[in-house]
């Protein structure tokens, strides 16, 4: 199941048999590419075009291009939802010492089950777990659902889902589920020394908006160094 580029055609607001159309070849073709199948390169790079995204948003793995960027700059993804879910996934499962999520709800990882299993087995082999989500009654969660133009109840009621869904992390050891009253210009996600930063921007939801793989680095460049961890208080 190509995921990404389901929610690509659903942003341009196209189906498949308009990209059929626009490409001249068989609406089945289509839903094969949706269902999991690559297309041949001339393909991805039409509907590419097409959907105003670059191959590699749609594609990752047939056009790897998150490769590291600078000392520290593992990956710069243009779009949240362009990250498979196999990276988040294996971002969590890598930790050894600790997992760090801040958020106002990360909804989109709470929704996964294979995700919240991913932090329970990692709690259950001793690994800290501290999942940070904004307060519902805050006036920083109402601004932040403001800005992504959803409005404060569509947004409150977004961290109240991730909470609910949540729920059952709380009873496992090793793991924290707490609130914060705190504006956030960037979520993060940390698994040990690695981070996965989502930049905020004013008017656009959080999975439209670019993502930063860092990693640590004992070097002069602009990569994590652990001195620069700071875990939020809630």
């Amino acid at each position: 199941m190509n995921n990404n580029l389901r929610y690509a055609l659903a942003a341009a607001r196209l189906n498949t048999t308009d990209v059929a159309a626009a490409l001249a070849v068989d609406p089945k073709t289509v839903t094969r590419w949706l269902n999991g199948r690559t297309p041949y390169p001339r393909h991805r790079w039409a509907v590419a075009d097409l959907l105003h995204v670059d191959e590699a948003d749609l594609w990752p793995e047939a056009a790897p291009r998150h490769q590291a960027l600078a000392n520290g700059i593992q990956a710069i993804y243009p779009h949240r939802w362009a990250i498979p879910q196999t990276v988040w996934r294996n971002h969590f499962a890598k930790a050894r010492e600790e997992i760090d999520i801040l958020a106002y709800s990360a909804l989109f990882l709470a929704e996964d089950s294979a995700i919240l299993t991913t932090l329970t087995k990692r709690a259950e082999a001793g690994i800290k777990v501290c999942i940070l989500l904004g307060d519902p009654k805050s006036p920083e969660v109402a601004v932040r659902g403001a800005d992504e133009g959803i409005g404060a109840e569509v947004m409150a009621a977004r961290v109240k889902n991730a909470l609910t869904l949540f729920r059952p992390l709380v009873n496992v050891d090793g793991v924290e589920v707490r609130l914060h009253r705190t504006v956030l210009y960037s979520s993060i996600y940390r698994a040990d020394d690695e981070l996965l930063v989502n930049a905020h921007a004013y008017g656009t939801p959080a999975a439209n908006a670019p993502v930063m793989h860092l990693t640590r680095t004992d070097g002069h460049g602009p990569g994590l160094k652990r001195s620069h961890v700071v875990r939020p208080s809630s």
